[in-house]
């Protein structure tokens, strides 16, 4: 894979009132992401090379990967692949990276989701309605020990353009 071909699609910037190290903690810790991404815990062998599972709260997998950069608590770059039949294979894999930096008494958290071709706007809704969510409730988490609850599902128009695309999904 050559990183240097991936172009940022979706990038947020939040400020959390956390150390840099709590951030990492959270991003990194199945006990936390189990918290504030709706009940999916991110299990990361955090070396380069090493594996990244992202596991339903049924315990099923529901995202693989693998750690591409891993500079604690800095950066941390990762391949984001859902288990979508046909979903890589037709779409490319996804990085994600985490970058993290302290900001005074806060912590500038940057999230940037990467692809190697381009992708529709149809196909990343879903990411744009679900990073947000994501993030937010991680924030709130860390700053108030209590995450929010966000319903959310697939925007309708994302899985349209996958089921046009030959590409299946568990909805």
């Amino acid at each position: 894979m050559k990183i240097d071909q991936f172009k940022p699609a979706i990038v947020y910037t939040i400020y959390i009132a956390a150390p840099p190290e709590k951030v990492w903690q959270a991003l990194t810790s199945a006990a936390f992401s189990r918290q504030y991404f709706s009940g999916l815990a991110i299990e990361a062998d955090l070396k380069i090379g090493g594996a990244l599972i992202v596991r339903a709260p049924d315990g099923s997998v529901h995202i693989g990967g693998e750690v591409i950069e891993c500079d604690p608590p800095r950066r941390l770059t990762v391949t984001w692949n859902v288990n979508w039949p046909g979903l890589v294979e037709k779409l490319g894999p996804t990085l994600v990276t985490y970058e993290i930096e302290p900001a005074g008494d806060a912590t500038r958290l940057t999230m940037l989701q990467s692809h190697d071709r381009e992708i529709s706007d149809d196909i990343l809704s879903g990411g744009r309605s679900g990073w947000p969510a994501i993030l937010s409730s991680l924030k709130s988490l860390l700053e108030t020990g209590q995450a929010l609850t966000i319903k959310m599902a697939p925007p309708e128009r994302m899985l349209a353009a996958l089921k046009a695309m030959g590409i299946g999904t568990p909805m």
